[in-house]
């Protein structure tokens, strides 16, 4: 399921995970309190990632009463598998549970905070710290993605410069050229050349 933050042009489509109907209730309830009117609920595990998947929500709201570690782990797993905004409602947990839902993305844990008035700011909360969670991961694979075009074009200079006999400035000049001739990204060349020179070595 490709990232996708919630839209505001649009219902907010939210799946509502939840064994208890009264606890279910509850969480419905305090939604279309605020606003919401688009609420799948989903009330049993059984092939609960494909069901998530085929119904494709902005938000996922999973209430477990007093979940087991198996339970909890089909959750955290959940989490780590949408990239959605995910927001966990418990009765009690430990420092483990807690650890282990930060690590799985969950944007919000809740513990003892099932109630009606609670769940618009519960809700607002889980989105935007999904988005801000996001953008930081889009920064770092993008600062990723810098630094590996950088080394791949260091490298294509050095075997410019050892097989021509040029400075480093006139091989990145020649690659620029070349790019430009193409109409591609430098990056793109420098792996053609440095391809190149792996199959000729």
């Amino acid at each position: 399921m490709p990232e996708r933050p919630p839209v505001s042009d649009r219902p907010v489509k939210i799946v509502l995970i939840d064994e208890s109907p009264v606890r279910a209730a509850i969480l419905e309830e305090g939604l279309r309190a605020a606003g919401h009117d688009a609420i799948m609920l989903i009330s049993d595990h059984v092939n609960l990632l494909e069901r998530i998947y085929a119904i494709d929500p902005d938000v996922i709201l999973i209430d477990l009463e007093n979940p087991s570690r198996d339970v909890l782990e089909q959750m955290f797993q959940v989490s780590r598998a949408v990239r959605r905004p995910v927001g966990m409602f418990v009765d009690q947990t430990d420092a483990v549970s807690i650890d282990r839902a930060i690590d799985a993305g969950v944007s919000a844990y809740v513990v003892d905070g099932l109630k009606k008035e609670r769940i618009k700011p519960i809700l607002d909360t889980t989105i935007s710290r999904f988005n801000a969670f996001s953008r930081l991961r889009t920064e770092l694979e993008q600062a990723k993605g810098q630094l590996e075009e950088r080394k791949i074009i260091d490298r294509a200079k050095g075997i410019l410069m050892r097989s021509k006999g040029i400075d480093e400035e006139q091989a990145y000049a020649l690659l620029r050229k070349v790019a430009m001739n193409e109409k591609k990204k430098i990056s793109e060349i420098a792996q053609s050349v440095v391809t190149a020179a792996e199959l000729l070595g």
